[in-house]
């Protein structure tokens, strides 16, 4: 049973990782700009954009060696839910054209990034079940 559990938390992790590490490597090339400008908008200084390279690229590769597993993803739903307010929180009850809520994505990157902040990284991580941060 133990080793289901840690098998289950290592596919949870790595899925998290890897695709929030997608978006992050496409801000690298595409840069921070759009965020900037949402977080002016919203009456806060622009410079904090750069700080979503530690949610989308530095807490992922965390997520996926598990290390600091906790931390991390603690980081990935504050980012998650930036997020959700600075672009999408029009979107927060809209129901999309297939049926399925419009923040279908979003909202599975939260909950997963929420549910590995509770579990911790298991057994098959860099960190091992030692560490209180994993």
């Amino acid at each position: 049973m133990i080793r289901s559990d840690d098998t289950g938390k290592l596919i949870l992790r790595l899925a998290l990782g890897i695709l929030i590490l997608l978006h992050g490597i496409a801000k690298l090339s595409s840069g921070v700009g759009f965020i900037s400008g949402q977080l002016t908008a919203n009456g806060l200084p622009g410079a904090l954009a750069y700080l979503v390279f530690v949610g989308e690229i530095l807490a992922p590769v965390l997520l996926i060696a598990g290390i600091y597993t906790r931390p991390a993803a603690w980081i990935v739903v504050i980012n998650m839910l930036v997020a959700i307010w600075l672009v999408h929180t029009k979107d927060l009850f809209v129901i999309g054209k297939q049926g399925g809520w419009a923040l279908e994505l979003q909202g599975m990157f939260l909950f997963a990034a929420l549910a590995v902040a509770f579990m911790g990284a298991g057994r098959f991580s860099v960190g091992g079940t030692g560490g209180r941060y994993n």
